[in-house]
């Protein structure tokens, strides 16, 4: 059994003039980054390792959210479609059993659906833990199970 966690970055300031890169976390992001980090550990899960958009505003919520961890800037994350993520994953050691992608919306919210199946919101700072029975290599959509999603709005 293998988990994938989907993790759009958190909360993000709007700066006139700053290249949508370069954009920080606001202190509401940062307070949910580490909250969201806590929630994980908290189910019992650390991640092999955390596939993550090189966008300011995500690698500060993997930094926070996972200190420990080994964090992987993957640029083809940042604006990429969900079939973009899923072989960005699939391409993932097959030995790892729990990997994060830290990513933007609309792919990572749409990378989750289409794994699970449902219909759920996916706001800034969101994550959904996903069940994945088959190897990496071999995930397809529909091919996860949502075990839990958190949305730090309705925590």
């Amino acid at each position: 059994m293998r988990t994938l966690i989907v993790l759009r970055h958190a909360k993000a300031a709007q700066v006139p003039g700053l290249e949508d890169r370069e954009r920080p976390l606001t202190g509401r992001g940062e307070r949910d980054a580490r909250r969201a980090g806590d929630e994980i550990r908290a189910a019992g899960l650390a991640p092999d390792v955390v596939l993550c958009s090189p966008a300011v505003r995500t690698k500060r919520t993997a930094e926070i959210a996972f200190p420990d961890a080994e964090i992987s800037y993957e640029r083809d994350i940042y604006q990429a479609y969900p079939d973009e993520l899923l072989e960005l994953v699939r391409r993932s050691d097959p030995e790892l059993g729990t990997v994060v992608l830290c990513g933007h919306n609309p792919g990572v919210h749409e990378l989750a659906l289409g794994l699970t199946g449902g219909d759920y919101s996916f706001r800034p700072g969101t994550f959904a833990v996903i069940e994945v029975e088959c190897g990496w290599e071999e995930l397809s959509p529909g091919g996860g199970r949502l075990v839990s999603r958190w949305d730090p709005k309705e925590h």
